[in-house]
């Protein structure tokens, strides 16, 4: 008897080992990370550990997993994992009956909104020999979070890029000169101040004295030279001499012309700059063994020997280069002055027509009313039309209205203007991330490198592409609702609280923000107090509120179900 009762048990043993079919597998053999799902960037990654414990896997068969993930309307499959037992031939990774295995999958879902409600399942197919079966699929986790993807909506509330003016009250102007001499000597000639850029200097004198209001002097510059040819001592002399002749011509134009200011003067005794400056511009055949030259000496005395020395360029210096260098510049230094903001501001009433377009443009800063800037923006694109930022601005003013239809169509027409404009790029990058399309985002921002707003924009991309750490750098700048909303998913609670508080304007996202802090913190006064303010601006946002994994754990409290009666 004791013979035939071992006999049936190996029989047993060897039947369940080799012959029968792999059981059911139970929920608590794996383990998902994260306990809740949550979209990071466009997918919901997921990580699954499992276990196949000893006496578990068939020798004979072999089970191929294949998670996927339910929800209303819909199923997603990621790829399927498969194992062997050990007397199965064949690629796939080995499972031992006696000792069993562990085992990790990685996956990512593309997420669509649905899958905020749904359920990630286990699916299982087992192959013995010729025979397919099925053992019951196994739920693993519930539900996803999708915090991040109010990127979306806060990208609304963005500074997205105005094409800015160039408007200048004030610009700079200079008008120059030259007074060209002969060699050692400092007399002003007839003929170089009969010549056309000294006429034109002297005009110009005339024009600033008599238009006080729009020009305004700062001085004359007179610079005098000598070629480095001969000695300092002589050289000195000579560059002094045409300084001071200079110096007295231009005193004598200005009380001519009636302009007052001041004459600033000096001179060089050897001008070996424009001397490197010439030589290295030349088409001399040895002008690298004169630059070499330069480089190589110091004192005067000895660069001008060591040059000489090289008596087969010396000659060419002497006729081409030197003549250049026996000058005195004069630059007349001034001011134009434009309309001061209530001239703008009467003349675009009066008749548009006169102002430039930068003064156009600038006008719009100069008020508040969001109708007269669109008076404005319409009256540049009518104008001056061949220039973007007519209807880029108009553009912005729709966006920051909440007519996306409208801003659309004028950063298109924007763009039909300028394609390569970085304000453009940076707009129509937004108008994707409104829509979820973060590739095409991404390519618009790369071409917005140039726009002041660039880098808030980079840094609400990088909240679309689970970048959070990038974009909350990028937005550290700005207490915005991206910014909150960067640093909420970075982690960085602390920060995200005080970016919160300090935003001028909180809006409904701003408090939903808020209250999502609260519950990642347990902070259940944050969460009260976020969701009241956010439902009574947004009504809306009840029932993402009581759908929303983020306060699962508050869902049956007392307080948080008054906050939606």
């Amino acid at each position: 008897m004791k013979k035939l009762s071992f006999l049936l048990s190996l029989l047993v043993v060897i039947f369940c080992s080799c012959s029968s079919k792999m059981r059911e597998i139970p929920a608590e053999y794996f383990t998902v990370t994260p306990s809740v799902l949550e979209v990071v960037g466009s997918e919901i990654p997921v990580t699954i550990d499992g276990k196949f414990p000893a006496k578990f896997f068939n020798k004979k068969s072999v089970l191929v997993i294949t998670p996927v993930l339910k929800y209303d309307g819909g199923v997603a499959t990621a790829e399927s994992v498969t194992f062997q037992g050990e007397k199965v031939r064949g690629n796939n990774r080995t499972i031992l009956y006696d000792k069993g295995g562990n085992f990790t999958i990685k996956m990512a879902f593309d997420y669509i909104p649905a899958m905020e409600k749904s359920s990630l399942y286990l699916k299982f197919s087992v192959k013995k020999g010729d025979k397919v079966y099925s053992i019951p699929e196994v739920k693993i986790a519930d539900g996803c979070i999708a915090t991040s993807q109010l990127y979306r909506t806060t990208a609304k509330n963005a500074n997205i890029a105005l094409g800015e003016d160039a408007f200048q009250r004030v610009i700079k102007q200079a008008k120059e000169a030259n007074i060209m001499f002969l060699i050692q000597q400092t007399n002003l000639r007839a003929a170089e101040l009969n010549s056309d850029a000294i006429k034109e200097l002297t005009a110009t004198m005339k024009d600033i004295a008599t238009d006080v209001e729009n020009k305004v002097i700062d001085n004359v510059e007179v610079s005098a030279y000598a070629s480095p040819d001969g000695g300092m001592s002589l050289n000195t002399d000579i560059a002094t001499g045409r300084e001071n002749n200079t110096s007295s011509y231009v005193k004598k134009q200005m009380d001519k012309a009636k302009l007052e200011g001041y004459v600033d003067a000096s001179y060089t005794a050897e001008d070996w700059d424009g001397f490197r400056e010439l030589v290295s511009k030349s088409n001399l055949p040895d002008k690298e063994i004169i630059l070499r030259v330069l480089s190589m000496y110091t004192e005067p005395e000895e660069r001008e020997q060591q040059i000489k020395n090289i008596s087969s360029v010396y000659s060419d210096l002497a006729d081409e280069i030197l003549p250049q260098l026996r000058r005195a510049r004069i630059t007349l230094n001034y001011q134009l002055i434009g309309r001061s903001d209530d001239e703008i501001v009467e003349q675009f009433a009066a008749d548009p027509k006169v102002l430039s377009l930068e003064e156009i443009l600038y006008s719009a800063i100069l008020t508040d009313d969001v109708n007269e800037k669109e008076k404005i923006y319409k009256t540049a694109t009518t104008l001056y039309p061949a220039d973007y930022r007519g209807y880029n601005n108009l553009g912005v003013l729709a966006y920051n209205a909440g007519d996306y239809t409208t801003a659309a169509d004028y950063f298109a027409q924007a763009a039909n203007v300028d394609k390569k404009a970085p304000e453009v790029n940076v707009n129509l990058g937004y108008m994707e991330l409104l829509k979820g399309n973060v590739a095409a985002a991404e390519s618009y921002m790369a071409l917005g490198a140039g726009a002041k707003a660039g880098d808030e924009a980079l840094g609400n991309l990088y909240i679309a592409q689970g970048l959070y750490g990038r974009a909350a750098y990028m937005l550290e700048k700005n207490a915005t609702n991206s910014t909150a909303l960067a640093q909420l998913l970075d982690g960085d609670y602390s920060v995200a609280k005080k970016t919160i508080a300090s935003i001028k304007e909180p809006d409904a996202t701003t408090h939903y923000i808020k209250a999502v802090l609260g519950a990642r913190t347990g902070n259940a006064a944050l969460i009260y107090d976020g969701l009241r303010n956010a439902v009574k601006l947004d009504p809306s946002l009840a029932a993402k509120a009581l759908t929303d994994l983020e306060f699962a754990k508050y869902a049956n409290d007392s307080a948080f179900k008054s906050i939606f009666k």
